[in-house]
């Protein structure tokens, strides 16, 4: 078998069909990281009767020591149980990278590593992909290690729930019946999405923005969804970003509408007692009365509450959104944030849901909520994290991890020493901005 570089159609006809596909296996991916400064390649290993029996998008960038990092993102597209396959693609892409001056090869691939269920425990006589991790170790790559943490390029631990062949209500039925209350709440509060446009994309960005500064974390520039959108989005119909929006107007013409209704009911049983008060009870008649004023003055504090919320903010309100990618078997929750001073409406959950309910809709294997940790602990900072996408209903993935193959082992070690030292400086120059 050999090495070669397929077209782009070679490439999306074997990707697209392969049971580990994902957007970042993808020519638009590969096309998007080329505005980062990356060069991406399509490779495939190819049989006598030119039938492609492994490949990857491979994306390489220049290093401060003149030599070429290389980067597979989730990893080769390869049955990884299968050794001798696997040793063969690995030697060749060896030989490829070693060529393009390239230093070493990371990967992280798409492949589960033991199968778990919704509490992070280990499924007995579940999946078990022990062989592929194996043989990518007796292949010399090296292993960054079990973390439990997000410090890797992906996450390795993420959370999904199953799509395929369930309907809205099946997947309803395994929620936490807090879950249930909020999106069942969300819906009579008004608060519905929709997808926007690549104009509206300074919305989500000024969503993101307002996310960083309270979990502290530095947003990309416009320019970065506004490249993502351009190669992604559009007619390509792998990104779509979803906004939650509090419809003022409409929340007040219903909660007027209920307080109405209060209002009849009560002038109705009034009637009724005026009419022939022998024929009702007394004790009944007034906890009724009192019911229905009680939820008349709630209402009409809710009412005075969302009229000053219309007045400062309008009509429609944005309250916070989720940039999703759709491709190959999966709908998956990419990024997301929400504006503070709205956090009572919980739109987070909101949004979730209609990314689900797409999934369901288009028949998508999952829907993929992303990055947690497998630090399954209470007392874990980001344990609500975890708890939060648990409760939808689901199942925890741990994935294999990220691997490095070394092509050229002295500059390795030099690329490690310089990368230490530059995330030292950014880390210290970070600090000082503080």
């Amino acid at each position: 078998m050999k090495l070669i570089t397929l077209t782009p159609k070679q490439f999306k006809d074997f990707a697209d069909n392969h049971p580990q596909i994902s957007f970042h296996q993808t020519k638009e991916w590969g096309e998007l990281k080329e505005e980062n400064g990356w060069k991406y390649h399509l490779l495939g290993l190819i049989d006598d009767k030119e039938k492609v029996k492994a490949g990857c998008l491979l994306l390489s960038k220049m290093t401060p020591i003149k030599r070429n990092m290389f980067y597979s993102p989730r990893g080769f597209l390869i049955d990884y149980q299968n050794f001798d396959l696997l040793k063969e693609f690995t030697e060749k892409i060896k030989e490829y990278v070693k060529k393009e001056k390239g230093i070493f090869i990371k990967i992280d691939p798409y492949v589960s590593y033991k199968e778990r269920d919704i509490h992070g425990q280990i499924v007995e006589g579940g999946e078990d992909n022990q062989e592929s991790f194996d043989n990518l170790i007796k292949l010399g790559y090296k292993h960054f290690g079990f973390n439990l943490m997000q410090d890797t390029l992906q996450p390795r631990w993420i959370f999904t729930t199953t799509t395929k062949n369930r309907t809205v209500e099946d997947i309803m039925k395994e929620m936490d019946p807090k879950t249930r209350q909020i999106l069942r709440k969300n819906e009579r509060e008004c608060i519905r999405t929709r997808e926007i446009t690549e104009e509206e994309l300074p919305l989500f960005k000024d969503i993101m923005a307002h996310t960083g500064e309270r979990r502290e974390f530095i947003d990309r520039p416009l320019s970065y969804y506004q490249e993502m959108y351009k190669h992604l989005g559009g007619s390509h119909n792998i990104l779509k970003i979803l906004v939650a929006f509090l419809h003022t107007k409409e929340l007040i013409e219903e909660l007027e509408k209920e307080m109405d209704e209060n209002k009849k009911e009560m002038a109705e049983r009034e009637k009724k007692y005026k009419e022939n008060p022998a024929k009702m009870n007394e004790k009944k008649y007034q906890s009724k009365q009192k019911e229905n004023q009680n939820n008349i003055n709630r209402l009409q504090k809710r009412i005075e509450k969302t009229k000053k919320l219309q007045e400062e903010n309008g009509d429609i309100i944005p309250l916070g959104g989720i940039l999703f990618l759709i491709y190959g078997n999966e709908v998956l929750s990419l990024v997301g944030g929400s504006y503070q001073k709205f956090m009572e409406f919980q739109s987070a959950y909101t949004v979730h849901w209609e990314g689900v309910k797409y999934a369901i809709e288009h028949q998508y294997e999952r829907y993929n909520f992303y990055g947690i940790t497998g630090d399954f602990r209470e007392e874990n900072p980001l344990f609500g994290l975890y708890s939060f996408k648990r409760d939808f209903g689901g199942q925890v993935v741990e994935l294999l991890g990220e691997f490095d193959l070394v092509v050229n082992r002295p500059f390795y070690y030099l690329y490690k020493i310089s990368f230490k030292m530059y995330r030292g400086l950014k880390n210290l120059k970070n600090h000082i901005k503080k």
